[in-house]
């Protein structure tokens, strides 16, 4: 039987909010003590739906997200489309992670930029996606004792996942290169 977690990346991969600042101009998040969650949301068109199972599949197996506390909190396709028209493909899929320095863990872990990112990009890309991360938004008054609160209740501060020398993502990428992060 498929995970649900696996069940996910395979559906993203074989399917296909405007601010006053860019992302880039954002200020840093706060750092915490990973009890903050955020919200990567990964959204675009596949375009090799073979490639993307192969790339869901190599997430599912390295066990990285379940290291560092991810876990799928949407499905890739919608149940309803409300208004305008998706292209073919497109996919929109949120990954819940305890907090920001544990996405960047993911996106800066030898096994994904090493190994798995490139089964997406090499050597051409199989999809168009962008890749954000976005703060929870505090519960609403009125919604406390009415919705679960939601929270991690395991310890996922610290993992022990090998990171690049030179992170992609972070203020460390900034920093370093001296340049707006990818």
């Amino acid at each position: 039987m498929i995970s649900p977690a696996v069940f996910a990346t395979l559906s993203l991969l074989l399917q296909g909010a405007s601010g006053d600042l860019p992302a880039s101009n954002a200020p840093p998040p706060p750092a915490s003590t990973c009890d903050a969650p955020v919200y990567m949301v990964i959204e675009g068109q596949t375009i090799d739906r073979e490639r993307m199972g192969q790339y869901g599949a190599a997430i599912a197996a390295s066990e990285i997200y379940q290291e560092l506390g991810g876990y799928y909190v949407t499905m890739p396709r919608p149940l309803e489309v409300f208004e305008g028209d998706l292209a073919p493909g497109y996919v929109n899929l949120t990954v819940r992670f305890p907090c920001i320095e544990n996405a960047r863990a993911f996106w800066n872990s030898r096994i994904y930029q090493d190994e798995i990112i490139q089964i997406r990009q090499d050597p051409t890309s199989a999809g168009d996606y962008t890749v954000s991360i976005y703060a929870e938004a505090p519960l609403r008054e009125d919604m406390v004792g009415r919705v679960g609160d939601a929270r991690f209740t395991h310890d996922f501060s610290n993992p022990d996942v090998p990171q690049l020398d030179v992170p992609v993502v972070g203020p460390e990428a900034n920093s370093i290169s001296g340049g707006d992060t990818p």
